[in-house]
């Protein structure tokens, strides 16, 4: 196997053009918006940016996870899988409009008068300030940054040197601390971007929320790309149906992981009963807010779970990507449950609110095409390769 056999066909190039102009036309809305309606603005970009956030840190999470355990089902995704991770720099810039807007988003701990009128703890006070919220956001991105370069590098080096096996070794030995870093930073960041929105409340398994979330939106785009690339040259013939099959079981996990961490947290503030603690569910079980739950309930997990318990639709090429667009698109709808209830009373999302998630999703979607066409399409240096390519059914 050769590199050159192995590049992007042009339906990549032709994404990266269709990203980037969304993105750039998007870019401008959100330029207007921003300047219009900024306390508008500001919480629907949290929302967007969290939910690419997610497709890159979920792509990064399941990169470790394949090195881990060197399942067969990563390796002809794990191309995919290091494009989607190293779009984190340009994620570290759009950071930059949720620094400059923290008083739309954060007033709650940032506004002295809001303060006295909700005192905060002495740890919180201490805690949640301007100067340590950049601190730590450094600190998260460069935790993130530093795993994605180390990954990528020993990955071309392993295209490389094909006969040298003990960079299958260090891959493995990173994968499982990395994992673990990556959980545990995940939910810092989740507690400072999100939690803090509402500094009241408070929920120990809120990062877990946000980690199954991430995993469930990369895996969804991981079978997306993977079916759209085994429609033509390179890929086409290689890439099999019990590949698909398999991410659509991993997928399937990820669902029930991500019911599991939303059900546990609601049990236990349910059955706590503090009122300190119902506030978070005070504001979204009723009314409009209610009704999305409901919907969230329904669409991301009752109905992608029915549909992918059917062995026949994870092992059909058009079907299953329906089902995971579906449920990047109901990750956004959670996302807008999770943070908007905190700045409106009403459930009826703006013209914002559509805006500048499709612009941040264009511009996503285009570097990480132009980073899937920089290396070949398949590791050709991993060992477990060819058997994960061989031509069986199972």
């Amino acid at each position: 196997m050769t590199a050159q056999e192995y590049r992007a066909p042009e339906s990549v190039g032709r994404l990266q053009r269709a990203g980037l102009l969304a993105g750039g036309v998007g870019l401008l809305l959100c330029i207007f918006a921003a300047i219009k309606s900024p306390q508008i603005f500001f919480p629907s970009y949290l929302m967007g940016y969290l939910l690419v956030l997610g497709l890159s840190l979920g792509s990064l999470g399941l990169l470790m996870l394949q090195h881990l355990t060197g399942g067969l089902w990563g390796i002809v995704i794990r191309r995919p899988l290091e494009s989607a991770t190293r779009n984190l720099p340009m994620l570290a810039i759009l950071f930059l409009p949720i620094v400059f807007g923290m008083k739309y988003l954060y007033g709650a701990w940032l506004d002295p008068e809001r303060v006295r009128e909700e005192p905060l703890s002495a740890m919180q006070q201490g805690y949640l300030t301007a100067h340590w919220f950049y601190i730590r956001a450094i600190v998260y991105f460069v935790i993130w940054l530093g795993l994605m370069l180390i990954f990528n590098r020993w990955s071309r080096e392993q295209d490389v040197n094909q006969q040298d096996r003990s960079l299958r070794r260090n891959f493995k030995m990173l994968a499982g601390p990395g994992i673990i870093l990556y959980v545990f930073v995940m939910t810092f960041a989740a507690i400072d971007w999100v939690m803090s929105i509402s500094p009241h409340w408070a929920s120990t398994i809120y990062g877990f929320l946000f980690v199954a979330g991430q995993l469930i939106s990369a895996m969804s785009l991981m079978i997306v790309i993977t079916v759209l690339l085994s429609r033509t040259s390179p890929m086409h013939g290689l890439i099999q149906t019990r590949q698909v099959h398999d991410l659509g079981k991993l997928l399937l996990a990820f669902v029930m992981l991500w019911a599991y961490f939303d059900f546990s947290q609601l049990l236990i503030i349910w059955s706590g009963n503090q009122p300190e603690e119902i506030t978070f569910y005070r504001s979204r079980l009723y009314g409009g807010w209610g009704a999305v739950a409901v919907i969230v309930l329904i669409f991301h997990f009752f109905v992608p779970f029915f549909l992918l318990l059917s062995r026949d639709l994870k092992r059909n090429y058009r079907l299953l990507p329906k089902v995971a667009i579906w449920l990047i698109f109901m990750r956004l709808v959670d996302l807008f449950w999770m943070t908007r209830p905190e700045f409106t009373i009403h459930a009826v999302p703006s013209w914002i609110d559509v805006v500048v998630p499709v612009a941040l999703i264009g511009l996503w979607l285009g570097f990480f095409a132009f980073n899937l066409q920089k290396m070949p399409l398949l590791p050709l240096g991993d060992p477990k390769l060819p058997e994960a390519i061989a031509h069986h059914e199972h």
